[in-house]
């Protein structure tokens, strides 16, 4: 059987090396506990980022899966679907909001996003007012048009021309979203992460959510919400933006709503339902009925109280443990931790990167992921168990001591 310096060769002589690939191959797993190629075992705080959000081969998301691979795996979008209409109900009700439309990934949910936002103030306006603000720090896709809307320059960059109409303004600075929205007649829509994972796991302030809202109601200026990575239970809430009180107009997710198939989804309120008419917007793959079978599962798990108070409490459980570490002394600066989204920014020596982190972790049994320039992140599948976290953090303690 090939091992992993085998399969890894194998792997790099046909596939495009776009990847900061670690040295390991992944074949099997079950719950929170994967396996390489060569029989050695990880702790995964990372669920494919934040994608297997029941964990490995879930019994549940198998099954369900399964049954529909049994019946049909995939259909025209010419024809309806009973499943991806049982999901779509379900999904709207839990978002409080009216419609969706099922695409394959993030990028492709916050692109549709932003289709429907120009297209409504197109409806209403007419030509000249579709530009969209973004935060600086944001992530929103590998699209042309959603890296034009991420809010990073490191990421404006080889791939030119960019699509026109993004303007970037600082978070939680509710004086800038005010003068860049006072000043210009031209903006359609905002588009925010509630929290920013890829940049460091950035929380954005209630109070400033409030008065955007506010303004956005005043202007007729569209809210997105990305939750493409914190949706789907992974802060302890459904959606992340609940803890803000306000209502959005339009949401994305994506990730770990499939439970490891691709999917992605916007949804919009009332006033948006019937803005795309037929051929206006579309997806081969959207609404795959195998892909549909596994949310609809995941949705039904993660969605109850109960569930949702165990993220918050393996979280909490989380920081708590994080603190009692022994020495480590000043390495962490800051937890950052909102359910089972958890960010340690941690002090680096010269030259040092979280990567170098990342891969003492991976050497010792752990998988982790990175944020920023200086962050450590955990998106653990959603249901890892005490005693893996447990696990996890006693190799982590023991990397950071050293």
């Amino acid at each position: 059987m090939a091992n992993n310096q085998d399969l890894i060769k194998y792997h790099d002589e046909y596939i495009m090396g776009t990847y900061g690939r670690y040295p390991v191959v992944l074949v099997e797993g079950k719950g929170s506990v994967l396996k390489d190629a060569d029989g050695k075992s990880y702790i995964d705080f990372t669920s494919g980022i934040g994608v297997n959000s029941l964990g490995a081969a879930n019994n549940g998301w198998v099954s369900a899966v399964s049954k529909q691979l049994d019946r049909i795996q995939h259909i025209s979008n010419y024809y309806y679907s009973d499943v991806s209409a049982k999901l779509a109900e379900k999904l709207t009700k839990l978002a409080k909001m009216s419609r969706v439309f099922f695409s394959n990934s993030g990028a492709e949910a916050n692109e549709g996003a932003i289709k429907l936002a120009r297209k409504y103030s197109f409806d209403k306006y007419g030509k000249g007012r579709g530009a969209i603000i973004t935060l600086k720090d944001s992530f929103h896709g590998r699209t042309m048009t959603t890296l034009a809307a991420t809010g990073q320059d490191v990421f404006h960059n080889y791939f030119f021309p960019f699509p026109e109409g993004f303007r970037f303004v600082e978070k939680n600075n509710i004086e800038e979203f005010i003068s860049e929205t006072s000043n210009n007649s031209d903006i359609c829509a905002v588009i925010i992460e509630p929290i920013q994972g890829e940049s460091g796991v950035n929380f954005i302030d209630k109070d400033y959510i409030k008065q955007v809202k506010n303004i956005c109601l005043d202007k007729d200026i569209l809210l997105i919400f990305d939750e493409v990575q914190t949706g789907i239970a992974r802060t302890g809430k459904v959606f992340a933006h609940e803890y803000f009180d306000v209502e959005p107009d339009i949401i994305t997710a994506a990730k770990g709503l499939g439970g490891g198939l691709p999917i992605g989804a916007f949804m919009c309120g009332e006033k948006l339902k019937n803005t795309l008419s037929a051929g206006m917007h579309g997806s081969t793959y959207g609404g795959n009925p195998a892909a549909c079978a596994g949310a609809l599962e995941v949705l039904e798990t993660v969605s109850k109280i109960d569930f949702l108070d165990e993220v918050i409490k393996k979280g909490e459980y989380i920081v708590c443990k994080i603190k009692g570490f022994t020495g480590i002394g000043d390495k962490i600066i800051e937890i950052r931790q909102k359910g089972l989204m958890v960010g340690l920014q941690i002090k680096l020596n010269g030259g040092e990167a979280p990567k170098d982190y990342a891969l003492k972790c991976l050497n010792n049994g752990l998988l982790v992921l990175t944020a920023g320039s200086d962050v450590i992140r955990f998106l653990p599948p959603l249901n890892i168990t005490y005693e893996e976290i447990d696990k996890g953090l006693g190799i982590l303690e023991k990397i950071l001591c050293k």
